[in-house]
């Protein structure tokens, strides 16, 4: 399993449009995420090793980030046809055994995906309340651990997001696991 980094910010690019499915069936849009001050829109997956490794930490932090007035929005993309741990059906046991404070969709066709040129899990888009991306780096520096004293760089970049309008100009990629695509 190889990982992979995402590029950095690209500073005021807009967030394309989505309407998917949750793991109820329900259908969630871009414009029903967006927090009065920001939106964090995730690729993750369930079998991820970077993503298992923060998923406690990262949710701590998004249910902060709401109480700020920032959103966020989970996507899974990738194709579990090779990776049955990222099925539909997990993706909700996941959602339910965890009480995710956040939406999780699936994105089956992968077009959301390749939209935001999302390329690894975790991926991460931190958008202020105008749909403009401010930050695309990482949760922070751990890898498939835990940091011991790991400072909460995604957190930190959302709360600016949420006071300011802006992301930190200082960004660090992200780094994950390759997202899943399907043959062609």
């Amino acid at each position: 399993m190889a990982s992979i980094s995402p590029p950095v910010c690209d500073f005021g690019w807009k967030a394309p449009e989505f309407n998917l499915p949750d793991v109820y069936g329900s259908m969630v849009s871009l414009a029903d995420s967006m927090g009065p001050r920001g939106l964090l829109v995730m690729f993750i997956c369930n079998h991820c090793p970077y993503v298992k490794a923060i998923l406690p930490r990262l949710i701590a932090d998004v249910t902060a980030l709401k109480a700020l007035g920032v959103n966020t929005v989970a996507i899974m993309s990738n194709d579990p046809s090779d990776y049955p741990e990222d099925s539909p059906s997990e993706m909700k046991k996941l959602f339910e055994a965890l009480a995710l404070p956040f939406a999780y969709l699936l994105d089956e066709t992968q077009q959301v995906a390749k939209a935001y040129d999302a390329v690894c899990t975790p991926d991460f888009f931190g958008f202020n309340k105008d749909f403009a991306l401010q930050y695309r780096g990482r949760f922070d520096e751990s890898r498939k651990e835990t940091a011991p004293e790991s400072t909460r760089e995604l957190f930190k970049a959302m709360q600016q997001v949420a006071e300011t309008g802006a992301g930190p100009r200082e960004q660090i990629a992200s780094i994950g696991c390759s997202i899943k695509w399907k043959d062609a």
